[in-house]
């Protein structure tokens, strides 16, 4: 069935807020994901409602394609919904379905800067439209996957959770320093340094197995691979350093969240210029520093210097003061990290089993496949 046959589209509008909870609930795209921060939107007939029968996407921004449904309120600007024309419809079995066309609609997207979805591309979905018994069906068993996903996947947020709650108790906040441990300079760690960028108008440059680690890689992970790699020839012919594993990896530059950002080497890899590296030695315990870096995030931003995009530079680093500790509370912290980590590193490997359980099903789900 050709999706504009039996869906109405209504663009969203956007709403004055309120702190009024006795008004309709105003949604906007992060009410697609979560339920966190509630809304509220004041009374206007030309605000845009939906009901629980509607299915939400997200029509333009980064987030464009995003699906939502069993929502009730006035949808924002960025929103569209979806309402059924005809009564054999089940608004979540309309919602996984388009969850499995979301990289389609994302491909077709217009909008030079900005994605926006197409309409005439969403309006001709030929969306399956089994009996209603057997939408339920299908729905029920693409939520039953999806909420195994997001049980390991908030697994997985409480061990974050965990070796923070570890630190703080250990130590304190880093930046206020509530239990007055001496402070030392970044330099007076390890030498600070930064990397390159091969030419590459040579090929051979980035035809290579030397890891390079860019900023967008710097999100405070143990980095064990690079997306692209370099060749010795690069390392020779430009200002690219080899750095060890274990060093630390800071984020100079990038866009919106990357400035400030840390990583660990768990291999041996070189860098961009924009990622500043702190060499692993042995006047810290690299692991509570990764951790204390990473819980120093805000401060650190906050020190970047220039125009509408401030950037961290070497010099600022190289004076940037962190908490040192004695070292035995530094080698405790390191043990329980890794035995979290351990944990966590099982509960992602059942993460990746439940997104690829989760992305077979939703496929098969639209071939009748799961209903057989």
């Amino acid at each position: 069935m050709i999706l504009k046959n039996v869906f109405k589209i209504s663009k969203g509008k956007k709403a004055v807020e309120s702190n009024d909870n006795n008004l309709q609930r105003y949604i906007q795209i992060g009410d697609l994901r979560s339920d966190d921060k509630i809304k509220y939107a004041e009374h206007d007939d030309k605000n845009i409602i939906c009901n629980e029968n509607d299915v939400l996407i997200a029509w333009d921004g980064a987030n464009a394609g995003t699906i939502g449904y069993n929502l009730k309120g006035v949808i924002g600007s960025t929103l569209a919904k979806l309402s059924p024309k005809v009564d054999n419809i089940y608004s979540p079995y309309t919602g996984r379905f388009l969850q499995s066309q979301f990289r389609y609609l994302r491909e077709t997207c217009t909008g030079a800067t900005i994605p926006h979805i197409s309409r005439p591309t969403l309006e001709s979905l030929n969306i399956p439209l089994p009996p209603l018994d057997q939408q339920k069906k299908i729905a029920a068993i693409l939520d039953a996957a999806d909420a195994y996903r997001q049980k390991t996947k908030a697994l997985i947020q409480k061990y974050d959770e965990l070796t923070q709650s570890l630190f703080l108790d250990m130590f304190g906040d880093p930046v206020g320093n509530p239990k007055g441990w001496e402070r030392i300079k970044l330099e007076e760690i390890g030498t600070i340094s930064s990397g390159s960028t091969p030419s590459r108008k040579n090929e051979e440059n980035f035809n290579g197995d030397i890891p390079w680690v860019k900023t967008g890689e710097v999100n405070s992970k143990i980095i064990l691979d690079t997306e692209e790699k370099i060749s010795k020839t690069a390392l020779s012919n430009s200002s690219c350093k080899l750095y060890p594993a274990g060093s630390l990896i800071i984020a100079m530059y990038g866009q919106g969240k990357t400035r400030g950002q840390v990583g660990l080497l768990g291999i041996e890899a070189s860098t961009n210029q924009a990622c500043a590296v702190l060499t692993k030695s042995d006047k810290a315990n690299f692991i509570f520093l990764y951790k204390l870096i990473q819980m120093s995030y805000i401060d650190l931003r906050s020190l970047g210097r220039g125009g509408n995009q401030p950037n961290l530079n070497s010099g600022i680093l190289k004076k940037y003061l962190v908490i040192n500790p004695p070292f035995v509370l530094q080698n405790q912290f390191e043990y329980i990290f890794q035995a979290i980590e351990s944990q966590k590193a099982q509960a992602q490997a059942s993460l990746a089993q439940a997104e690829d359980l989760f992305n077979s099903l939703l496929q098969r789900a639209f071939k009748g496949e799961l209903t057989n």
